[in-house]
């Protein structure tokens, strides 16, 4: 696992470099676009770059998951990013710029990714939402994933009650499977009808 470049008909899905630390910021110092984020709103090149080191120059270092940039063949410049969690959840994120909104550009990078993952043998993926954001949700549907549960969690670093939705695509045969690990850690946990 080691983020190989993909391409798709309108992008390029690479590595993050330290050149892009400008493109990370204009991607999350957006407070509308960071409201479903785990963490704050960038708002200097300083964090940006930090969040770059910390986030993506480790990942590569320790190729566990993937991290991809979104591009747009026309400039290869990052308008957004797409990953997959090296750790057991195998935890599909995304984040795209607002001006890029609706325009089907996460789901075709992520449909990228989850081809990857599925050709390296990673056994299954798992994606969370947000009640409050039912587009995300939308995107783990298109992509072939199912609801599993949703569960309530005291989110860190915000400090904010949330209900997530758990989404899950298995990829290995294993039909019946579904990843537990946040079913059994948060006592408020339910299946939703009609999800």
């Amino acid at each position: 696992m080691n983020t190989p470049e993909l391409m798709t008909n309108r992008l390029i899905l690479r590595r993050f470099t330290p050149g892009d630390v400008p493109a990370l910021l204009a991607i999350h110092a957006d407070e509308q676009v960071n409201t479903f984020l785990p963490w704050f709103p960038l708002k200097t090149m300083e964090e940006a770059d930090a969040f770059y080191k910390e986030r993506y120059e480790a990942l590569y270092r320790r190729k566990e998951g993937y991290g991809y940039a979104i591009c747009l063949k026309e400039d290869n410049v990052p308008i957004g990013y797409v990953g997959v969690d090296g750790g057991e959840s195998h935890d599909l994120g995304y984040g795209l710029r607002r001006d890029f909104w609706h325009r089907g550009i996460v789901t075709e990078a992520a449909r990228a990714v989850v081809e990857r993952v599925r050709a390296d043998g990673m056994p299954y993926l798992t994606a969370t939402h947000d009640v409050n954001n039912p587009r995300s949700g939308a995107v783990m549907k298109r992509l072939g994933m199912r609801y599993a549960y949703s569960y309530v969690e005291q989110w860190q670093p915000k400090n904010i009650r949330v209900t997530f939705r758990l989404y899950q695509l298995n990829m290995d045969g294993e039909q019946d499977r579904v990843y537990r690990a946040y079913w059994e850690t948060y006592p408020e946990h339910f299946i939703e009808e009609g999800v």
